[in-house]
């Protein structure tokens, strides 16, 4: 299962079409949905990380 984190941005819905027709099992959860802990607990085989609204400079960490 593919996870992808969607940091609040229109661009994860095409992240989400590329991603599911590679592999069909997907599963998209905002960022500030799980904790570290959760996702580990799902085992995903592999993880997306969405762009965000803004400007990377603007933030200290993702």
């Amino acid at each position: 299962m593919i996870l992808l984190i969607d940091n609040y941005d229109s661009f994860s819905y095409t992240l989400f079409q590329q991603a599911a027709a590679i592999e069909p099992e997907i599963k998209v959860v905002r960022n500030d949905a799980l904790t570290v802990s959760e996702i580990e607990g799902l085992n995903p085989s592999h993880i997306i990380l969405s762009p965000g609204p803004g400007y990377m400079k603007n933030f200290l960490s993702m």
